[in-house]
């Protein structure tokens, strides 16, 4: 498998999926359901899938996060049970879609299943918890949701393969969000108030990291620094060739194509400002 069509379209998957987080269309749902911060609505939205699991669980299979933002989160399933806020974030997304324009024929939404779908069924499912709970969630009737859950589950998939690269590589859940902010790919604003690690928190994964040589001691990220977290990206890759496999790497250059008026649609309307939709820690 060619690991930079496997790059490609996991960069793909993962900005088609990505505006479901920041769209108007999910807060306001959230609001539906009596909870407007936005830190407990996200984890709602997104383990839902898991079902009514505690926040012990969703810590666990979210990794990054601090215990204190996930303990945020307590009391959503009594706001509204899983499956509405499930239905309601499938509901938000097409919306939002429809919103900016985010339209796919009838011949591309049956093309990139043709792909997706096979890729979804014939997948490995050990050790990937967020993918294989979104994996077993009912497609909805809406053809553009439907391809959306799709791409959720192929972007959950290498989520949680990148978590267990992260931890073969000794980088725990504050580390790998420190290198990751280091390196540009993420704001270390916007991590530091979703992610909610503290001043000491932050420190002590900055001296550990500098103690490795990927950190300067002004906590800019050295050459060592970003080849390290090149090759974590590309460990990642590896993981997933598996995934992609069905399709070969033509199927998912295609596939990858055959989703990005999506990003591209949101990237227009402003969605992403501030936010680079490519692959996440």
């Amino acid at each position: 498998m060619d690991l930079g069509a496997v790059r490609e379209v996991g960069d793909a998957v993962n900005s088609a999926h990505l505006f479901t987080y920041l769209v108007p269309e999910g807060a306001e749902a959230a609001a539906g359901f009596g909870v407007t911060d936005r830190g407990p609505a996200y984890l709602a939205f997104r383990s839902a899938a898991m079902g009514a699991v505690t926040w012990q669980v969703v810590l666990a299979a979210f990794y990054n996060f601090s215990p204190r933002a996930v303990r945020a989160m307590a009391g959503v399933w009594d706001a509204a049970p899983p499956e509405r806020w499930q239905a309601a974030r499938f509901l938000a997304a097409g919306r939002a879609m429809r919103r900016v324009g985010a339209h796919l024929t009838a011949d591309r939404l049956a093309e990139a299943r043709s792909l997706i779908d096979p890729v979804v069924a014939g997948a490995d499912y050990a050790g990937k918890v967020l993918a294989a709970a979104n994996a077993s969630v009912a497609l909805p009737a809406d053809p553009l949701v439907a391809l959306w859950q799709q791409i959720t589950v192929a972007r959950e998939w290498r989520g949680d393969a990148h978590l267990v690269v992260l931890a073969d590589n000794g980088l725990g859940p504050c580390d790998c969000l420190v290198l990751h902010t280091a390196t540009g790919r993420l704001s270390t604003a916007l991590a530091r108030a979703t992610r909610r690690w503290d001043d000491a928190e932050w420190a002590a994964a900055t001296a550990r990291l500098a103690a490795r040589g990927w950190l300067g001691p002004d906590g800019v990220v050295t050459d060592a620094g970003s080849a390290a977290r090149e090759r974590i990206e590309a460990e990642t890759d590896e993981h997933c060739a598996a995934l992609w496999a069905p399709i070969g790497a033509a199927g998912a250059r295609r596939l990858a194509s055959l989703v990005a008026p999506i990003t591209d649609a949101f990237t227009a309307a402003g969605t992403f400002r501030g936010v680079r939709p490519a692959r996440t820690s």
